[in-house]
């Protein structure tokens, strides 16, 4: 039995790509053991900051799927040394990525779970290189922060992330700290630190139907 991978939006490769219907893309059920499910938050302008970022959906899931969409490839933009933080876009000063990165350290070291930051301006991304460089799996969450699309936070969700934080959350925190009122009047290094701080406090939270139910 075959089962249904959906995308919101479609498979847009450029931002001139604006793909306004659902596809749903069948996947045969010997793939389902290694499948990932993203979850795909910002719907056309999720899809369009990923294309450019690293379309990650792709490479967790493989197959017929890694032929709907063609991303930006800029592995010279990445830093030579490992961080979990990439400001291609020069948002946020040393001070802030430092604290950024002291606090993903933190919620890797009490969850298991990865965050990963990228602050860029489409086009001007590493895209899909940092796949290899963060070794991106079903545990990381990567936080592409874009705002080229009008909302800030744009977030590509890992298998068993899925299983752990409502989707929900996702869309709330977005709605919170990522919409264009709130990143232009406090900042895009604001808004990023905020989501980093929402992040950390809901995977903190003991898993429970009523989990990461307020974005603080």
């Amino acid at each position: 039995m075959a089962m249904a991978f959906h995308l919101p939006f479609g498979s847009c490769i450029s931002p001139r790509s604006f793909c306004a219907k659902p596809i749903t893309k069948a996947l045969p059920s010997s793939a389902h053991p290694s499948l990932n499910w993203v979850y795909h938050l910002q719907s056309k302008s999720f899809n369009l900051a990923l294309t450019g970022a690293l379309a990650l959906g792709l490479f967790f899931n493989g197959g017929g799927i890694s032929e709907a969409r063609v991303g930006v490839n800029k592995p010279e933009l990445l830093p030579k040394d490992f961080t979990p933080v990439i400001d291609v876009a020069g948002f946020l000063s040393d001070g802030q990525e430092k604290r950024l990165a002291e606090e993903i350290a933190n919620i890797e070291k009490y969850t298991g779970f990865k965050l990963r930051v990228l602050a860029q301006n489409y086009p001007d991304t590493p895209g899909l290189a940092i796949k290899d460089y963060w070794q991106v799996d079903d545990r990381t969450i990567v936080f592409v922060a874009d705002p080229t699309f009008g909302n800030i936070l744009n977030f590509n969700v890992g298998a068993s992330v899925d299983l752990d934080v409502p989707r929900s959350f996702w869309s709330r925190l977005a709605g919170k700290y990522g919409n264009m009122f709130y990143w232009k009047e406090q900042g895009e290094d604001t808004a990023i630190e905020a989501a980093v701080n929402a992040i950390s406090s809901c995977l903190k939270e003991p898993v429970s139907s009523s989990n990461c139910s307020e974005v603080y």
